[in-house]
């Protein structure tokens, strides 16, 4: 694999002050003497993102070149640019950072398999960003950092403003990616995510093409060396389910399933902050410590103690932490094959069973169809959960077309005869505002009980709307949660919704006609 033009990149390589893998310490004293954050009581480095606190799809572009054009699976999810329009911000974004006092340079992988990792290097305007991208990304030995050649390249440049008028960009943020010369810039906007998941969205692209499924789930392992992975956008629980006290984690939120077995994208964790509590996930709440991200966190004047109920700022609230911050974990980050599969959705309708086992025919079209309800603040605009399908729940981070990754999975759930579960961490008893959130206890044992194979061969009764085959007994789980109808008191409110999110299912898959007929039959069993 060939490493990153470097015509305008090395430019910035010669800047008199720019700053290569400093320490955590290092990182944490240049945010203080820039004011860029302020210290939490436990040591994490709080920063604010601006009016940016969530990602900006509408902003993310491909450039549109002879190496990606027959590739990329244009639309308004990878929309195109051209060539000369990134080479324009390309030159104006260089010549930016060259007149900063300082900037920072991170160099490290992406893949914890050695056999497949990409080695690549993030340049930051911000310190914190680049503390950011040191926690999340996986750091190199000593004498890999010698030997780094990056093979993709990260600039953020979050002060620089495009003009869209002169720029031709949608606004003054900016995410660009040009596969042919092997480099991401963005612009506009403070949001640490856009760096984490632009790398995720070239994995995307090149692991495919080495046989490894690229995918937005998180994974860990069993005492027994039994593998499970967690599929799901974010907010579904990815993070929460799998940071579990009784099993090793593997990674929170990206991974790759090779010939070899699953490994992990990254070298950190990204976790939601909203109503984080010690009671409710301690090993995520006793992870952010010393050198931790916290972003759009509110702090107590006095005490400098996180308030993660506190959302004035964005419901969006988000810790980034090393995995190392977490008591058991696997390292390296790689584990074989996997034994069961969940796909996480969190219903705001209130009217998917909060757990259900899966055919291999529902697997796939859950799978493509990737329904979850899009929560608020992890877009920027979205205020109340809305209803979406993103294809492989991970549409916004997918530039090849989704069947190619649906096809992998299919193979690979037949090759290694792996157990799929869909789990509802939504809403029950009522939609979105009337009724309530399903808890996290029930969702722990409904988790447990599927991962220790006692829910493969128990009684189930099939959903009359979706088709779906719902245990019917949980240890740890009341009964009459376990079907919805049964925990709504309007009945006929109860029918209309599951029928009204059934359409939502069929009218949302006409899309992908290439399926095959025992796939589009293994949908919502409701004709409107």
């Amino acid at each position: 694999m060939k490493t990153v033009e470097k015509s305008l990149v090395t430019e910035l390589y010669n800047h008199q002050n720019i700053y290569q893998n400093l320490s955590v310490a290092q990182l944490v004293e240049k945010i203080l003497n820039r004011n860029e954050g302020m210290l939490t009581s436990t040591g994490a480095v709080c920063a604010s993102t601006g009016k940016y606190t969530g990602r900006s799809p509408g902003d993310k572009f491909i450039v549109n070149d002879e190496v990606s054009k027959d590739i990329i699976d244009w639309g308004k999810v990878n929309q195109p640019i051209a060539e000369e329009v990134f080479d324009h911000l390309h030159r104006k974004v260089i010549d930016y950072l060259n007149e900063k006092d300082e900037i920072f340079q991170f160099k490290g992988f992406a893949g914890a398999d050695e056999r497949y990792r990409l080695p690549i290097q993030v340049i930051n305007e911000y310190a914190w960003h680049n503390l950011f991208a040191r926690q999340l990304f996986i750091n190199p030995k000593e004498d890999e950092l010698k030997n780094h050649q990056a093979e993709f390249t990260v600039i953020s440049a979050p002060d620089f403003k495009a003009d869209p008028s002169i720029d031709g960009t949608n606004s003054e943020a900016f995410i660009l990616i040009s596969f042919k010369k092997r480099v991401v810039l963005i612009g506009g906007t403070e949001y640490a995510g856009e760096i984490k998941k632009s790398i995720f969205s070239i994995m995307n692209y090149l692991l495919p093409e080495r046989d490894v499924l690229s995918m937005h789930c998180s994974a860990n392992v069993g005492a027994e060396g039994d593998v499970a992975l967690f599929f799901g956008l974010s907010g579904t629980g990815k993070t929460t389910l799998s940071a579990d006290p009784y099993r090793r984690l593997i990674g929170d939120d990206e991974h790759g399933w090779s010939p070899n077995g699953v490994f992990n994208i990254e070298g950190g964790c990204y976790a939601k902050g909203i109503n984080l509590s010690e009671e409710k996930e301690p090993q995520i709440f006793n992870a952010i410590r010393y050198g931790s991200v916290l972003e759009n966190v509110v702090l107590d004047a006095k005490t400098r103690i996180a308030d993660y109920d506190d959302i004035s700022l964005t419901e969006n609230t988000r810790a980034a932490y090393p995995l190392e911050n977490i008591d058991n974990i696997v390292i390296p980050s790689v584990a074989g094959h996997p034994n069961t599969i969940i796909f996480l959705t969190a219903d705001a309708s209130g009217t998917l069973p909060p757990i259900s086992r899966l055919t291999k025919e529902q697997a796939m079209y859950h799978f493509l169809s990737g329904y979850t309800s899009k929560l608020a603040g992890t877009e920027r605009g979205v205020t109340e959960p809305q209803a979406t399908f993103s294809a492989c729940f991970g549409s916004p981070f997918l530039p090849l077309a989704p069947s190619k990754y649906a096809e992998m999975l299919g193979e690979k759930i037949d090759m290694f005869d792996s157990n799929v579960f869909l789990v509802n961490t939504g809403w029950t008893g009522g939609s979105y505002g009337y009724g309530t959130r399903m808890k996290l206890s029930y969702t722990r044992a409904m988790v447990h009980s599927a991962l220790e194979g006692e829910l493969n061969s128990v009684e189930t009764t099939k959903d009359d709307v979706f088709g779906l085959e719902i245990p019917m007994h949980v240890p740890g789980v009341p009964d009459e949660v376990l079907i919805p109808k049964n925990t709504w008191l309007d009945k006929a409110a109860y029918q209309e919704a599951a029928q009204s999110l059934a359409l939502k299912f069929q009218k949302n898959f006409e899309k992908f006609t290439l399926a095959s007929n025992d796939i589009k039959q293994a949908g919502p069993l409701y004709k409107g």
